[in-house]
């Protein structure tokens, strides 16, 4: 049977009509298939399937969650027992996972069914989702451009109605870059919020971390609730909220200090209509009372240096471990010429370059939080451009020259964040003339995730994004 108020509602809002029996997983579950059907040929979100899996949660029963019955994509690079994960890598088109990773774990217990997972550029290392394997995945607003990444998938799967809310993570803006490009919801929580285990203590020296894009703040806040807290590796653990997640979006921030800047954080002019809706959104937010005033934080270092050095000292670990476990070197038929690029980089440097760009990474880290002892939030552009176009960034070229100044173009803000471990959020408030999507993009104080989803609840009140729907959508 169709439902086709699916796409009306968030994922608390499916929840609810299963708990009150007006509809059931099943139902759900066939509404998002088909919805994927529909979709996927068109902007390819979803890259592997597995209805089966989901199937089989509802027969054998679903636990009584927040989420119960409502379907989910895992992101490409998580791990789910009996089912595949190619980490958008050649390599690994046929790996089936033996396990199940804690996060996932989380999710399964909050009720949610998992049909499927979301594109991802290989290892999750680029900003926009174009792996080899499985072809681009397109903007639903505009497909001549990308989708954002590297949980593109997973937001161009939302913006588009497949589903409400779906699993993203970030390393180094990978949850707000496509919540931008794509017009959601993205909170990237503070270090060590979620569980990254159990092979790994923590992602990218504590640069990543796994959460959701939504389409509504309380989506976010309700997981947030469902998932958080350490695990038995938890190297170290974040701060503990006072109250749930869910209670602060409801509660109203109050007169908040507010710093912007409509800049790159290298100094750098930045597209005009994304600099002009920075100021809109300043300006909306003085008229709420809130205390605005220009400012930024100054870098004492730069920082793509620094989280290229330790991704791709990451990169080399991944290319490295796939070369002992198959006895060879890997080449470009394995793995995008980008990685293996990444990864020879990485094996030029030594282990002081390593240790002295967590020491980067900390005099970074350190100044920017200086900086935050004078504002609750700092407001500044997610993207300094529209979303590139695909094909932009050429992961297969001989000459990689073209990707760190197009980077440096167009998402120089988002890694500060990671380095800090500050949560951070990306919210849908502005459109450019051509109608694509400008993310704002707010940073709180270190484990202040509450303040952030009591100010975007206000947003979402004076300036509702749900009901926007793109050209592509189910």
């Amino acid at each position: 049977m169709a439902f086709k108020e699916y796409g009306d509602h968030d994922a608390l809002g499916l929840a609810g009509l299963v708990r009150s029996k007006q509809i059931t997983p099943r139902q759900l579950l066939d509404e998002a298939v088909a919805r994927t059907e529909r979709v996927n040929p068109r902007i390819n979100p979803v890259v592997v399937r597995h209805e089966d899996y989901a199937q089989r949660q509802i027969d054998e029963g679903l636990p009584d969650g927040p989420f119960t019955g409502v379907p989910f994509l895992l992101k490409d690079l998580e791990l789910l027992d009996g089912t595949r994960t190619t980490f958008g890598a050649s390599l690994y088109k046929d790996f089936v996972a033996d396990h199940t990773g804690t996060l996932a774990q989380r999710f399964l217990k909050a009720g949610l069914t998992i049909f499927g997972k979301s594109a991802s550029p290989e290892f999750g290392l680029m900003p926009t989702t174009e792996c080899r394997l499985h072809g681009p995945t397109r903007n639903p607003w505009n497909t001549d451009h990308a989708s954002g990444g590297s949980s593109g998938g997973a937001a161009a799967a939302v913006a588009a109605r497949i589903l409400p809310v779906a699993h993203a993570s970030d390393g180094g803006g990978s949850i707000r870059i496509p919540a931008s490009a794509c017009g959601v919801f993205g909170l990237k929580p503070t270090r060590a919020r979620n569980p990254t285990g159990p092979d790994k203590a923590e992602g990218w020296g504590g640069f990543s971390c796994g959460h959701v894009v939504s389409i509504s703040v309380r989506d976010s806040a309700a997981m947030l609730d469902a998932v958080h807290g350490p695990e038995l590796t938890s190297p170290y653990m974040a701060p503990a909220p006072e109250r749930p997640f869910l209670d602060e979006v409801s509660r109203g921030p109050g007169r908040l200090r507010i710093f912007f800047t409509d800049k790159s954080p290298y100094g750098d002019a930045i597209d005009p209509e994304v600099a002009a809706a920075v100021r809109d959104v300043a300006r909306l937010l003085e008229a709420q009372g809130h205390h605005v005033e220009e400012r930024a934080p100054v870098l004492p270092l730069d920082p793509a240096q620094v989280i290229a050095a330790i991704v791709s000292a990451n990169t080399a670990v991944t290319v490295q471990f796939a070369e002992k476990k198959f006895g060879r070197p890997m080449t470009s038929d394995d793995f995008e010429k980008l990685t293996l690029g990444s990864a020879h980089n990485a094996r030029k440097a030594s282990a002081v370059d390593y240790v002295t760009a967590l020491q980067n990474a900390f005099q970074i880290s350190r100044s920017v939080t200086e900086f935050f002892t004078g504002c609750d939030i700092f407001l500044s552009p997610t993207l300094c451009t529209p979303p590139i176009r695909i094909g932009e960034i050429d992961t297969m070229s001989d000459d990689l020259s073209h990707v760190a100044p197009l980077l440096r173009r167009y998402m120089p803000g988002t890694s500060m964040a990671n380095m800090t471990g500050q949560p951070s959020m990306s919210v849908p408030l502005a459109w450019s003339s051509k109608g694509l999507p400008i993310g704002m993009m707010f940073t709180a104080h270190f484990g202040d995730e509450a303040m952030l989803f009591r100010l975007a609840g206000q947003l979402e009140q004076i300036r509702p994004w749900k009901d926007r729907r793109p050209p592509i959508s189910a």
